[in-house]
């Protein structure tokens, strides 16, 4: 009698009347193992009996019957056997995620530090680095869909002091403008340090770099 055998889902029976074959795959990345072919004796003889029959006009028409009942028999034995060969022969291969109970492929598709499928516990490296990519494409789209004056609004942009209007004829500014688009007074205005030539603060009246009086 064939034990009982765990493998239930991830296998196709690859079988044919003349012989026997089965592969193996993984529940997360679909990838496996196919055994090698092995030939059925009896499924051999078959075919000969109906060769022979169709030839001579079912004179083996009853003899056939009979052996058809007694292959069957057999075939079906030899099928379980060749199965749990298959099995115990692959069962190596694969490991069972405790957490999800999915059948996974030991060299991919397996973390062996957190013993669970990578479905459950990805890699970490893995992850970060699809975090990254996955983020520089939005950025990417982002800007690509910006106007041209929006992107004058970029991130590294965000710690200037942005007006909402000309100091000099107080007109309204639409965007992140150098200069007024009214009178033409300069917007941006950028100060330096006598002493150690770092940039300033607006209305600065020591250098946040050396200390240096601004005034």
């Amino acid at each position: 009698m064939v034990d009982s055998l765990q493998f239930t889902r991830n296998y196709n029976d690859l079988g044919t009347e003349r012989g026997f074959q089965f592969e193996f795959f993984c529940d997360r990345c679909g990838n496996g193992f196919r055994t090698p072919f092995k030939s059925f004796g009896l499924g051999a003889v078959d075919g000969v009996v109906d060769v022979a029959n169709s030839l001579l006009g079912g004179i083996l028409g009853r003899a056939a019957d009979v052996s058809d009942r007694i292959s069957s028999a057999s075939r079906e034995r030899a099928h379980d056997q060749a199965f749990m060969e298959a099995a115990n022969q692959l069962r190596p291969e694969f490991m069972q995620c405790p957490r999800c109970s999915s059948w996974v492929c030991r060299k991919s598709c397996w973390n062996h530090k957190k013993g669970l499928c990578k479905g459950c516990a990805p890699d970490l490296g893995v992850e970060m680095s699809a975090a990254q990519a996955s983020k520089s494409v939005e950025e990417v789209w982002a800007h690509a869909a910006m106007a041209e004056e929006d992107k004058k609004l970029a991130t590294e942009n965000w710690r200037e002091t942005i007006r909402a209007s000309c100091p000099e004829c107080q007109a309204p500014l639409a965007n992140n403008a150098k200069f007024c688009p009214e009178c033409g007074a300069k917007l941006k205005v950028s100060l330096h340090c006598t002493e150690c030539g770092a940039k300033l603060q607006p209305n600065a009246k020591f250098c946040g770099e050396c200390g240096h009086k601004t005034e």
